[in-house]
């Protein structure tokens, strides 16, 4: 258990999703359904930004607030791809905004400067993997004023990793950054992209990097018993230190992470892997038949997993052999008030998105509840769900992992409608919705123009 303090600030943040488990598995969700239809937003239609970037409704309005390539306050630069990002409460009232970097060893700009000159400033000690090419990804902090919307700081927190691409917040002050990808140490073609890959160290690990207010960098410690996969997303459960993950491949699984010590989970800890009962390796995606349909909850129970750092990258094959379910992509997780709603990007009949809940157990015996919250089968709603966060009043707000003219943020309400909160011109995915601890401010990366933004505006409470 953690202190009373940590675990009330960190539900403030996560936000309380409102309704009962029990009522919601009554209500049918029309957004689910082929040709159904979204809800109207609490918030209107959007306006037409005249800067052709980022479409809101009335009332609302952006700020860019950090660039990729931009000079942070520690002398580095401002990496590419931002990603996965978590709000906490810093000191003086200002908001910590931990953000990934979904970068890898060539992309530019790099946040050691031209040449990675600056490398040579830096303690070896704090750079994952520096060599024989350095790794750019990573996690950058930005430290934010709501009250006068400014920046007061930037500065990277963790470097040298790959692919760093969402994560999730803990109750004790931490982010739990992600890497999406197995490389193994060496050279290699990367099967992904077709790119030569030269790494010192192996990657496919999460780290823990503190949210602190101050200029530095964490020691880059993997979390090898949380295990090593195509990571995406965390989500922990404040009432048990538990810590749910997802991971992004067609063929995924969902984990769960026992930690030895609660809120210590560099002490290491028991990785399992989600079974739906008396469906042993079930397949939850709908490709090929509407085997879950939306709003039936089933019971689930876990799984050890063995040989977790899984050195020829087989753990979900290994894990979906041993009865775990498959499930399509998964990506973003939040935790909301005694549940964990993930999405599935590619999952449902048309491959346009799925966003699950999960509501943990009561007891050793009990694994635990899994409903499928929505199955959008209309790209008027919905396409290809990522990351995702809750607000304080209720709603989930969910990025879209695409590309093309209009690029959404979606709202879901508890009772499963859909309605679009914002456009993007950009032609880039959106990623690392997130609320300030205030709730004042949604901060969101437009994350192929290498932006982050913070939008205010009238936000509707239903509480």
């Amino acid at each position: 258990m953690f202190p009373w303090h940590s675990r009330r600030q960190f539900l403030k943040q996560t936000a309380a999703f409102a309704g009962s488990f029990a009522a919601l598995r009554d209500c049918v969700h029309a957004a689910t359904h082929p040709g159904g239809s979204g809800v109207d937003s609490p918030y209107g239609p959007l306006v037409r930004d005249p800067e052709g970037l980022l479409d809101l409704p009335r009332g609302f309005s952006y700020q860019v607030i950090s660039r990729t390539g931009a000079a942070m306050s520690d002398g580095l630069i401002t990496p590419p791809k931002p990603d996965g990002m978590a709000t906490f409460e810093g000191p003086d009232g200002v908001t910590l905004l931990l953000r990934n970097h979904e970068s890898e060893p060539d992309f530019e700009p790099s946040p050691f400067g031209e040449g990675d000159a600056l490398l040579s400033r830096l303690d070896p000690r704090k750079v994952y993997d520096s060599g024989p090419a350095a790794h750019r990804g990573g996690v950058s902090t930005v430290v934010y004023d709501t009250r006068n919307r400014r920046v007061v700081r930037d500065f990277l927190s963790l470097a040298g990793t790959a692919r760093n691409c969402a994560g999730g917040p803990t109750p004790w002050g931490s982010w739990i950054t992600c890497e999406e990808t197995v490389w193994k140490r060496g050279d290699f073609v990367d099967e992904v992209s077709g790119r030569l890959i030269r790494s010192a160290e192996d990657h496919g690990y999460n780290f823990e990097v503190p949210a602190r207010a101050e200029i530095g960098m964490v020691d880059p410690v993997p979390l090898r018993d949380m295990g090593r996969f195509v990571h995406e997303a965390v989500a922990v459960d404040p009432a048990t230190g538990v810590v749910y993950e997802t991971e992004d491949r067609d063929d995924g699984l969902i984990y769960r992470f026992l930690p030895n010590k609660p809120g210590q989970i560099a002490a290491g800890g028991r990785l399992q892997a989600l079974v739906v009962r008396g469906r042993p390796s079930t397949d939850t995606r709908n490709w090929d038949s509407a085997d879950f349909s939306p709003g039936g909850v089933w019971e689930v129970q876990w799984i050890d997993m063995q040989d977790v750092e899984s050195p020829n990258g087989d753990l979900h094959l290994r894990g979906h052999a041993a009865g775990a379910a498959r499930f399509a992509r998964g990506e973003g997780m939040w935790y909301s008030k005694g549940q964990v709603f993930f999405a599935c990007t590619s999952g449902g009949r048309r491959k346009l998105g799925q966003i699950w809940r999960y509501q943990p157990g009561h007891s050793a015996k009990d694994g635990g509840r899994l409903e499928l919250f929505v199955e959008s089968n209309d790209s008027a709603l919905l396409v290809n769900a990522d990351n995702l966060t809750a607000s304080p009043w209720g709603d989930l707000f969910v990025c879209e992992d695409r590309d093309g003219p209009e690029v959404r943020i979606v709202g879901v309400t508890p009772s499963g409608g859909l309605y679009t909160f914002a456009h993007n011109h950009a032609q880039s995915e959106f990623a690392g919705v997130t609320f300030s601890p205030d709730a004042s401010t949604l901060f969101v990366n437009l994350q192929h123009e290498g932006m982050t933004v913070a939008i205010h505006g009238p936000w509707v409470s239903r509480a």
